[in-house]
């Protein structure tokens, strides 16, 4: 394994740190409320960073999902990519790749993700029915990708279904997805497949002789989703962390820094060293991906580590800033709804914990 980055993949990482940087600052966090910065957004697409990562990898898109998570920048840029650009890119047909992916790279179309909606159920005519409760960035997409309780996958026009604004912890742009007989289409071409084999769609050996089936479709697309939003929360604890370390080092008490004592410090070495186990399963799973090797478990481990150290990094982050950190217009406190949003997103630890070890049974037995 060799997770160091290539060139593209450095460069784009930068070109996202800074943009983010410059234009996801405390100032126009606060202005845009639980929306999308569409400014931020329009930014990101014309340096081309979302097209880029159909050349960069699922690892290219964990590092800038990390410069993301650093700043909480409210854009739709890990849903678009996951659930869009990724899972076209992979499964969708000729023609919807050739139909959606130019307007994904440009922001033009905005694709998000409602897999865990065992209630959404195909009619006759594939038309679809069902509620999702929430579903993140859902007022600024276009399409929604969406997963039946057989586990198939479709696209839905947002202008097709009803979209009722909804609040989540994190300010994610969220709706409540209506279906009422809704017209959708399968991804991928008739039958579930799409025309490529697994060698063609750079993940050969991912989905074993399910190659184009529908369940390997959600499977990949699920794990991408996980490794994805797990590489979003280590840059949210990075953040986190940096402003704790910021704010233990300038903050005196009875004449020292708080920075000196040393239970700060082993809190705060706690909390680098949970971000750290979270930033190196995401960068695993990603690259297990890219490079066409089986990564599902990979993947549940990362969101594993994401879940389940992820909450104690951003309340260990609130908790460094004292009383200062209870005030919720404080930049740390984003850091804080962030980390317990995505906790949420990705299941809890131990939902996750029992899945993973399901799949390790399973793959035993199979052995």
């Amino acid at each position: 394994m060799d997770f160091t980055p290539a060139q593209e993949q450095v460069a784009a990482r930068d070109l996202a740190a800074r943009i983010f940087g410059d234009l996801a600052t405390h100032e126009r966090l606060t202005a845009a409320g639980t929306g999308s910065d569409g400014e931020l957004w329009k930014a990101l697409c014309e340096a081309g960073l979302p097209g880029a990562v159909e050349d960069i990898g699922l690892l290219g898109l964990v590092l800038l999902l990390e410069e993301q998570g650093r700043t909480t920048a409210q854009v739709p840029f890990a849903a678009s990519c996951v659930y869009g650009l990724l899972a076209l890119s992979a499964h969708g047909s000729a023609g919807q790749r050739e139909r959606l992916l130019p307007g994904i790279a440009a922001g033009t179309v905005v694709v998000t993700g409602a897999l865990s909606a065992p209630a959404v159920r195909e009619g006759a005519r594939g038309e679809l029915t069902g509620v999702v409760p929430a579903v993140p960035w859902l007022r600024d997409a276009t399409h929604v990708l969406v997963a039946d309780d057989a586990h198939r996958l479709w696209l839905v026009r947002t202008a097709d279904a009803g979209c009722e604004p909804v609040e989540l912890t994190a300010p994610w742009s969220a709706g409540r997805l209506t279906l009422a007989a809704t017209p959708a289409e399968r991804l991928g071409a008739p039958g579930g497949g799409n025309g490529r084999s697994g060698a063609d769609n750079g993940n050969a050996g991912n989905f074993g002789n399910g190659v184009g089936s529908d369940v390997a479709a959600y499977d990949d697309v699920l794990a991408t989703a996980r490794t994805a939003f797990a590489g979003l929360q280590a840059g949210v604890c990075a953040g986190s962390v940096a402003r704790a370390v910021a704010h233990t080092n300038t903050r005196e008490q009875f004449g020292r820094p708080l920075a000196t004592r040393q239970a700060v410090q082993l809190r705060a070495a706690d909390a680098h060293l949970d971000t750290e186990a979270i930033r190196v399963t995401a960068y695993e799973a990603a690259w297990r991906r890219d490079e066409g090797l089986e990564y599902a478990t990979h993947a549940l481990t990362a969101a594993w580590w994401a879940s389940e150290a992820g909450q104690r990094v951003v309340h260990a982050g609130q908790h460094l800033h004292g009383g200062t950190g209870a005030d919720l217009e404080h930049p740390v406190h984003r850091h804080f709804l962030w980390g317990r949003q995505l906790d949420a997103y990705l299941g809890c630890g131990s939902e996750l914990l029992q899945e993973l070890g399901a799949a390790i049974v399973h793959a035993e037995e199979d052995a």
